[in-house]
């Protein structure tokens, strides 16, 4: 197994249970039989991820997260994106933890870099299964 690297940048709020969410991580990509290389999950605002959106991807929309892949072969690296204000009106709307919600975001963008994807309805059914079987496999609950 190669030294991975997972960072947190969250100038917005203390995530809390870090160093379980990195173990969570490596346990998950090592389900699908993948090693975590470099990974930088960056936790911002709505207008933070909006202007990456419109910059990056030419989007003009809000969303919970941007995935920028640089892994190689089995080797998972990447940036995550992931907006804290998504995260917490989604946790609202749908009567989940923030906490739980946020996993559930991490989780969907490391899925990503897997190679799961979610643009056609039988590709965000099965993302979805996927974030429900990841979810269990967290060894701690908030």
């Amino acid at each position: 197994m190669t030294d991975s690297n997972i960072y947190f940048e969250d100038p917005i709020r203390p995530l809390g249970k870090t160093t379980k969410r990195i173990k969570w991580i490596q346990a998950v990509a090592q389900s699908y039989d993948f090693e975590i290389g470099e990974l930088c999950i960056n936790i911002c605002s709505d207008e933070t991820l909006l202007e990456i959106n419109q910059r990056e991807l030419d989007h003009d929309f809000y969303t919970d997260i941007i995935t920028f892949d640089h892994s190689i072969g089995k080797q998972i690296s990447g940036d995550l994106w992931i907006s804290i204000d998504r995260v917490e009106e989604n946790a609202q709307e749908l009567g989940e933890d923030p906490n739980d919600e946020l996993d559930r975001v991490i989780i969907h963008g490391v899925l990503h870099l897997i190679g799961f994807g979610d643009k056609t309805a039988e590709e965000a059914k099965q993302m979805r299964e996927e974030e429900d079987k990841c979810l269990n496999l967290r060894p701690f609950s908030h």
